[in-house]
Parts: structure tokens; sequence; C-alpha cells
């Protein structure tokens, strides 16, 4: 039988619950100056102490996994901490596709298998001369949203660029991506694609509290004018949305067409837990902006079961127990290589 291995970040906590509560062996991969955090939870097996968690890829830490015969559950802090190079070359096996993760790092990659999907997306913006409408400047990776920022034309995103350059927040070299600002109600939608049994299951749907944008809402008109401040959108938690039940049809339809272009485009596809991440418009109409092609933060929120995963399930099901789910049901009928890379 495998154990679950992760990162001590992110949604550990939710994915090693999971984990015990199917029965296996649960390991944590924790920096030194959060072991005692994580001390007080009884489901975590075994604390593998590093300093960094690229010691990850060492010998010693890799032969622990192995000698655990370790899943590795990637979350977002595995790719805002390691190269796509470095991801790939992890030896343990990987739950979901490893390689897909390079996809969701890299802006341009990210655009061109969402278009492949058909995602309905906001137009992207080459060069910073182009800006002709409010817009969005993100970093590479999974940021968190530190450093993003709102350009409405070329001299507006110089003035900003320079402001978190000089604040240390964003580097001089770093590659900057830039697409239209899609205005509307922020909805990130969870999914779990099972190869083993060939089916989509939509998990649930989030939203991001990103600090300071949000708290901007809640000062005077007046006052904001007079700050200079750059707006972070780094993102502080999450909070539960249910949709109207008339756009699931529509969830499921664009949930699909990304699983079926991830096997086109980055075998073996899509596999495990994804999120699409947008915003409905006046209309109910959807734009999505990112991709996330692993479990995400959101699903912290959902620890005793999402509304629609009880729709599916008749039992709590968070999604760091349908991970573990997957593993065990792999694990027994000897399909462990059909779950991970």
């Amino acid at each position: 039988m495998n154990s679950i291995a992760t990162l001590g970040s992110h949604c550990s906590l939710q994915v090693l619950k999971g984990a015990k509560d199917e029965g296996l062996k649960t390991l944590l991969v924790c920096e030194k100056r959060r072991e005692k955090l994580y001390k007080r939870f009884p489901f975590i097996d075994e604390l593998i102490i590093v300093d960094s968690f690229k010691e990850v890829l060492d010998q010693k830490c890799q032969s622990i996994l192995e000698q655990n015969n370790a899943v590795l559950i990637p979350h977002g802090t595995l790719i805002a901490q390691m190269s796509s190079d470095e991801i790939e070359s992890i030896k343990t096996p990987v739950f979901g596709n490893k390689w897909i993760l390079r996809w969701e790092s890299d802006r341009e990659m990210k655009e061109k298998l969402m278009r492949e999907a058909n995602l309905p997306m906001p137009k992207p913006v080459t060069n910073p001369s182009e800006i002709e409408k409010l817009s969005i400047v993100k970093r590479q990776g999974a940021a968190g949203g530190k450093g993003y920022f709102m350009a409405a034309n070329e001299e507006d995103y110089n003035t900003k660029r320079n402001q978190l350059i000089a604040e240390g927040v964003i580097s001089k070299d770093e590659t900057l991506y830039i697409q239209e600002y899609a205005a509307g109600v922020l909805a990130y939608l969870t999914f779990f694609y099972s190869p083993l049994k060939e089916e989509l299951e939509f998990y649930g749907v989030d939203q991001r509290h990103e600090s300071d944008i949000e708290g901007l809402g809640r000062i005077p008109a007046e006052q904001q004018l007079k700050s200079d401040k750059v707006p972070s959108f780094n993102v502080i938690g999450n909070s539960p949305l249910v949709l109207r039940e008339s756009l699931l049809d529509e969830v499921y339809t664009m949930g699909e067409n990304f699983v079926e272009a991830a096997k086109r485009v980055v075998a073996p596809g899509m596999n495990g837990p994804f999120c699409i991440e947008g915003v409905y418009d006046e209309n109910a109409k959807f734009t999505s902006f990112e991709f996330s092609a692993r479990i995400v933060a959101g699903s912290n929120i959902y620890m005793d079961g999402s509304p629609y995963y009880s729709l599916l399930f008749n039992e709590t099901m968070s999604m760091g127990k349908r991970i573990a789910r997957e593993v065990k049901l792999a694990s027994e009928s000897n399909q462990v290589d059909k779950i991970t890379t």
C-alpha cells in the first residue's frame, strides 16, 4: 500500500487528514521553522525536517519517500519554490501529471492550452505600448497574486512597474504577462478527473480574498485618489460560493474540454484535481483568466465536503480525501502508474 507525502504548506493539512481518513500513512516534508505548527496535528505520521523545500530533490529525502512507497501530492508551493526542470526531476511518483505543471508556470504555454480547450479568455496584450483599456499585469508561476498590478496605459504600466521594482516586490529582468482586465464575480471552479474511472467530477467553487486591493473598496474615493501606493493582489484566504444551477452544464463542458485538450497537448493529460479560474459578467458569461493544474488552496474551505461533492458521494469528501481514495484504489488494482508521473 502506498503512503501520501506533501510539502508543509498551502493545503497540506487537508491532504494528509484525507489520507489518514483513508487509512494511509502520512509524511510531511516540513521546513524547520514550521515544525512546531505541524507537530500539533496527530494525523501526520512522520515529519521530514528540511531547511528548504528544495531538499525534497536530495537523495536523503528521496530515499525516505521511496522506503515509504510514497506518492507526492503537488500543490502551489511546489510550483512557487521550484523550477519546472526541478519538478520534472523528482524521482518519487508525483500524483497527477508533473509535466502539465510547466504549462501552468509559463504564461504563454498556459494561454496556448486554454485556447486548445476553447476556454473563453480575456484578450492578451503583447506589449505595454498596446494597452488600450484597463489591463492586469501578472508574474510567471504560482506567485499567489503578489506583484500583480493594474494598468490603464503604457505610462501607468511603467510607473507602477518601476515602483514595484524599487520596493523589491518584482525584479528588473522579470518577464511580466499582460491581459485585459475581466470584471465580474470571481469564481474559481475546481474539478477532479479520474483516469481510473475516466470521469470528470465538479468539486466546488470558491472566491479568493486579495490584499490590499480588496481593502481599498472600504476607503472613500477621495482618499483612494490621494494614495500613490500600488495595491497588491496577494491572496490571503478563500470563501465558498454556490453557482446558479443553470450555470452548471457550461461548467461541466468547460471542465471536459480542458481534460480533452490536455490529453492532446501534454500526455498523459489532466489527471486529478485542477481549477479553471475566472469571472462571471452581468450576462452570466464566464471569462477564464487562469488555470491551476493541481489541488488549489480554495479546496481548504471544504474539508468537511463541498455542496457539489455531497451530490456525488454519500459521505464527507474533501479534495484531500478524494486524492487519497484515488491512490488507494490505484494501489489495490495495481494501477498507480496510471495516476502518477
